[in-house]
């Protein structure tokens, strides 16, 4: 990776002037064959990390702030807003050093552990299994459990397979009812360990693929009609040869999903504020993000050799931007804020996951809540919404819909000689016969013209929602909570099917087409 130099500007906000660029033509098809666009791409994400779950997601059922069974009633109620469609637990790093047994039961008689990954803070076990897989319920969401292979066993694994999905009868069944739950919960996602290559067990391809074999033979369904998906923990960022063992030594029988991790920042070893960021920062930033289409395109060819019929998913269940922590909060908990660059970041990979939704059948950003790309920030009683919560939310107009081809020549984004993609799109037909379509300017200076030909769909309703702001480095805090949040789009110009819209510099748009 081309080494940049990081160039932190304390305190200031700067202002790029806005230039009027040049005028794109998106041309959106009828599709060839049918490709879904998955729910499950817009999953997320919590790891016992931070301030993500304790005193973030959970507060317990004794705080003065709004709870349902010690969850935040008003966490809760932005999430199903959201419309979340699965969420993964507990980790992460985290998973890989977790025991579940310790994490259910009454809450004073569970051992409390050492988080050694994030902060060396003292876990006390007291939100567990059945508190996560309650708050999937609650919020209609698909549970997506991380399990421990790193420092576990197979009879660890699989009893938490019998606790969790066994109807009655068998000791662990007996012993969940025994702590409150007659019914199993309907968990049909299961990651089988994480990072393997790294916090999961520093493992050789080879090695993990032979490991997962052998954890994946034992894990039995007692729940669901069609079966467990058994995820197999994937590629880091470029490393097709991981890739490459894993579908070449795991049978098509043990495995429904293989996984990938890719995080966007200026630099790994210098990654910058998350506030005070300059142009050049932002630029290595977007450039990182935008190489996640390149690294779709090269898994999904390796993936393609050993799986035609399409058969094994592509899962990318952690991804975001990664910025160094605020100041003056724990390094450990990696606590960052959210600003207009974040939803170029989740606008984009939006984009790219929705076109490439044939193999990409699920995702997941990271995380929920004060970590990380968070959709959501707390402070005390006070809560925000993040302007990448609010991309998502725009998006989720995609969940479940067909995909629909886009093609444009796009202007490009420039920077001291080099040059990005400044236009990125997807569309989709819902059910109903509405036409969705997404567009993301990533230009930090120029406002983009996009004609959109909707002829072809009939088309004579049209509305959208477009989230800009005057600087790039905007972002929503606990005094201004609103500062960024989407707006309807006042003007929208057709003549002969066609539709004229501006994309103003670092803006998100969703056209809605009935």
């Amino acid at each position: 990776m081309r080494q940049i130099k990081s160039i932190v500007i304390a305190g200031l906000l700067l202002t790029f002037p806005m230039f009027v660029g040049a005028q794109t033509t998106v041309k959106i098809s009828e599709p060839e064959d049918e490709v879904i666009i998955s729910k499950h791409i817009y999953g997320h994400f919590s790891e016992h990390l931070g301030r993500c779950i304790y005193d973030g997601l959970y507060v317990g059922q004794e705080s003065a702030i709004p709870n349902q069974d010690g969850v935040r009633s008003d966490i809760i109620d932005a999430l199903i807003d959201l419309k979340i469609p699965n969420l993964r637990w507990p980790g992460g790093c985290f998973a890989d050093t977790y025991h579940w047994k310790d994490g259910v039961g009454p809450r004073e008689d569970r051992p409390t552990m050492v988080n050694r990954w994030w902060g060396g803070v003292t876990e006390d076990n007291s939100f567990g299994t059945h508190d996560f897989l309650n708050l999937c319920e609650t919020l209609g969401a698909e549970p997506y459990l991380a399990a421990n292979v790193g420092s576990s066993s197979v009879q660890e694994f699989t009893e938490y397979v019998e606790y969790v999905l066994h109807k009655g009868g068998s000791p662990m069944a007996e012993w969940r009812k025994e702590h409150g739950r007659e019914k199993p919960w309907a968990v049909k996602y299961w990651g089988v360990g994480n990072e393997m290559w790294g916090c999961g067990g520093n493992m050789t391809a080879e090695h993990y693929a032979n490991v997962y074999r052998q954890y994946a033979t034992f894990m039995t369904d007692w729940t669901n009609s069609d079966g467990l998906f058994r995820i197999a923990s994937g590629a880091n960022v470029d490393d097709y040869h991981w890739t490459e063992v894993l579908m070449r030594d795991i049978p098509k029988s043990l495995i429904e999903g293989v996984a990938l991790h890719s995080y966007s920042f200026v630099e790994w070893n210098e990654k910058g504020s998350s506030v005070d960021y300059s142009e050049e920062q932002y630029f290595s930033t977007m450039k990182t993000a935008l190489m996640m289409d390149e690294l779709i395109v090269n898994h999904t060819a390796i993936m393609d050799k050993y799986d035609p019929e399409n058969e094994i998913a592509l899962v990318v269940d952690e991804w975001g931007g990664w910025y160094e922590v605020m100041e003056g909060t724990n390094p450990g908990f990696l606590y960052q804020q959210n600003t207009m660059r974040d939803a170029m970041i989740a606008g984009t990979t939006l984009n790219i996951f929705n076109n490439h939704a044939d193999r990409v059948k699920m995702a997941n950003l990271a995380q929920t809540v004060n970590v990380l790309q968070a959709v959501v920030l707390t402070e005390g009683e006070k809560m925000l919404l993040t302007p990448t919560y609010h991309v998502m939310k725009m998006y989720n107009v995609h969940q479940d819909a067909t995909l629909l081809p886009v093609s444009f020549d796009g202007p490009t984004y420039e920077f001291e000689g080099e040059s990005l993609p400044a236009i990125s799109a997807s569309a989709s037909k819902n059910k109903d016969g509405e036409v969705h379509v997404s567009l993301v300017n990533i230009d930090a200076h120029k406002s983009h013209t996009v004609n959109l030909s909707v002829e072809q769909f009939g088309a004579k309703n049209l509305t959208g929602t477009i989230l800009s702001s005057k600087d790039l480095q905007d972002h929503n805090s606990f005094e201004s909570p609103e500062m960024i949040a989407p707006k309807e789009l006042k003007s929208i110009k057709v003549k002969k099917g066609v539709v004229e819209i501006e994309l103003p510099p670092f803006s998100v748009l969703v056209l809605k087409a009935e």
